[in-house]
């Protein structure tokens, strides 16, 4: 049984097809972040803030006591840094300690915890060693237990779920050597061969593929008879017979990070391990990260809590010109961006989560902005902490140590953290991502109107769709209670936070009529337009973000917990977000985004090649991307599960 060895080559209308295929497509409940991009600002879906259950509550904060105390007592960061591994003795702990089941249901073996708790439990181990937060991530976020849990039979549930709660490591296998984000040119095959599948091909950037035990793996099943066929995901048992890891990848951060590339060559998968029907893979994908996206912004939090500790005891130690650098207002306005933006993550990433566990709402935008706003911000607040701490902040901790000063990490956690930029979706496609879904209702009225190939009729049916639709939202636009000086008043305290959300109403309003007038304004070319979708969904993050920082500060201050200064941050935070956001909407239209694209046809077509010149390039030899042709392996097998 061979495979195909050739390379896929698809046409852009083909990969988007893939693409617009493997989305959710409807709407079964309500959504604040869709609200949001429509121009209408529903605090009630969101206020009052959402609150686990007492019993849920406890069980987490029981979990996270043991897990502190793990974290204390035997992480060693700076050892896993230097030896760019996480110590076996520490995976067999993190596995006694029930780490690895967080998520699964207790019938199962695992722990149970809620979403918020899974969530606070991966921002204290990451702070402790983020390679540590990647690994529990990768195996319970976007690896078995995940899909499993929501599209697994009841059999595959109670064959592997007990194992992934105790004892077994997953990874989640999905990008090629040549293949990203388009996963149309998806070239792993599965070939039918009676009641199993012969997986071949070669899977890149495999997070915990080293030391996995379990692997999620999509790959492509060929259309035949009794076989629909298209991309699937099956469970893979990593030591099956003729899987290869050929390589541990190395990086600027994350060292600690077991990810690898593995070879399928003829390796026989049953079909019992087949996760949902032939050609579901790339919707069981994306609707695993809806959720397991928010664990990406836990560790964030998790870094802008730690920025904020040492910025808070090096700015009061560090004395520059008479007193404490601090009060120097240069670097006042880094800390109190810091304190601000670190409430802000926060308050994004719990509200998120708890209307995950409630499940009331469709939380896919605000995954995706809590995703691409936290790994966005966290790196911005590392890279202040570093300018804080000056020629220390660039200094490596071991070199700190070894002449006798506090061991702090700061150049390594901005190593770290940007790898967030690009993990489950870089910044350039979760824009893209969440705004095909901001603007799917206008697709779901005027698609056909502005689709060159669709023909004469639809186009005369989806236009009398889209002006019954435009006649009764675009007035809704005009007016709302963001112009009337009493509204929100429940949130009017010592410090007033009304006035920000009058503030998100109006510019909710703003936003969805600048996507109308993008969408009037070049119809089928909206997609190309990206710097203009990527504003209007960073707009649309700052809107939830300043939401979710109000609603939590009122939170805190009805519980009698820092009610006031969380007031002060929520103000602070807000007011730091309205000058970016008016920022943004000044360069949705005043922008240069036409001139970058012709200096980039010049770059491209070498006619700045001059420039280069005086240089040498150090960089090595051989192909950009590696040959990923289907065959045995030639290299020796690096997989090492850790028993």
């Amino acid at each position: 049984m061979s495979a195909p060895t050739t390379k896929r080559t698809v046409t852009e209308r083909e990969a988007r097809e893939v693409a617009e295929a493997a989305r959710e497509q409807d709407w079964r409940k309500p959504s604040f972040a869709k609200e949001l991009f429509l121009g209408r600002f529903r605090l009630d879906l969101i206020h009052p803030h959402p609150l686990p259950a007492d019993e849920e509550a406890q069980r987490g904060e029981e979990f996270l006591a043991k897990l502190r105390d793990f974290c204390e007592t035997k992480i060693d960061s700076a050892r896993i840094e230097r030896e760019a591994q996480i110590p076996d003795e520490v995976v067999d702990g993190l596995k006694e300690l029930g780490a690895l089941g967080m998520k699964i249901d207790t019938k199962y073996g695992g722990l149970g915890l809620t979403q918020v708790y899974y969530n606070k439990a991966l921002a204290l181990a990451g702070s402790a060693s983020p390679a540590i937060g990647a690994l529990l991530s990768a195996h319970q976020s976007i690896g078995v237990p995940q899909p499993l849990k929501l599209f697994g039979t009841q059999e595959q549930k109670e064959t592997f779920l007990p194992r992934c709660a105790r004892t077994d490591i997953s990874a989640f296998l999905l990008t090629e050597p040549d293949v990203g984000s388009d996963p149309a040119r998806l070239a792993t095959s599965a070939v039918p061969d009676g009641d199993d599948y012969i997986l071949d091909g070669v899977k890149l950037w495999t997070t915990n593929g080293v030391v996995a035990d379990l692997l999620v793996v999509m790959a492509r099943v060929p259309k035949s008879e009794g076989h629909p066929g298209g991309i699937t995901a099956f469970v893979v048992e990593a030591g099956s017979e003729g899987v290869t890891v050929e390589n541990r990848n190395a990086f600027m951060g994350l060292r600690g990070l077991e990810n690898g590339v593995t070879r399928f060559h003829q390796v026989r998968v049953p079909a019992a391990n087949r996760i949902g029907p032939e050609g579901a893979g790339l919707k069981i994908a994306l609707t695993t990260l809806n959720t397991g996206r928010l664990s990406l912004p836990a560790m964030c939090a998790g870094a802008g809590k730690w920025c904020l500790k040492i910025a808070r005891e090096w700015s009061a130690a560090r004395e520059q010109w008479g007193k404490p650098v601090a009060f120097h207002e240069a670097v006042g306005s880094k800390i109190s961006f810091i304190a601000a933006t670190t409430f802000a993550l926060e308050a994004v990433l719990d509200l998120s989560s708890q209307m995950a566990d409630e499940n009331r709402n469709d939380i896919r935008i605000e995954a995706a902005l809590a995703k691409l706003y936290g790994s966005e911000m966290a790196w911005l607040m590392a890279d202040e902490l570093v300018q804080i701490r000056g020629g220390r902040g660039f200094e490596t901790a071991a070199s700190l140590a070894a002449r006798g000063e506090r061991a702090v990490p700061a150049e390594q956690i901005l190593r770290d953290l940007r790898i967030n930029r690009i993990f489950e979706g870089s910044t350039e496609i979760m824009h893209l991502l969440i705004a095909r879904e901001a603007v799917d209702a206008h697709l779901a009225v005027a698609g056909d109107l502005i689709d060159p190939e669709k023909p004469l009729a639809d186009k005369a049916r989806a236009g009398a769709d889209a002006g019954r639709f435009y006649a009764k939202w675009l007035p809704k636009l005009v007016a709302g209670p963001g112009q009337l000086p009493t509204s929100y008043g429940e949130f009017k305290r010592e410090v007033d936070l009304s006035p920000h959300l009058r503030y998100v109403e109006r510019h909710a309003r703003k936003l969805a009529r600048a996507t109308f007038y993008g969408i009037s304004r070049w119809q089928g070319r909206m997609e190309t337009k990206q710097g203009f979708l990527g504003r209007m969904v960073d707009i649309g993050a700052e809107l939830f973000a300043m939401s979710a920082a109000c609603v939590r500060a009122e939170l805190l201050r009805s519980q009698g917990d820092h009610g006031r200064e969380a007031y002060q941050l929520a103000d602070a935070f807000c007011r730091q977000a309205r000058i970016r956001v008016d920022e943004l909407f000044r360069r949705l239209w005043d922008n240069t985004d036409d001139l970058d694209r012709t200096v980039v046809k010049g770059v491209l077509g070498g006619v700045y090649e001059w420039l280069e010149q005086g240089i040498v390039d150090p960089s090595g030899e051989g192909p950009w991307i590696a040959d990923a042709t289907p065959g045995p392996s030639q290299k020796e097998n690096v997989h090492r599960p850790i028993r």
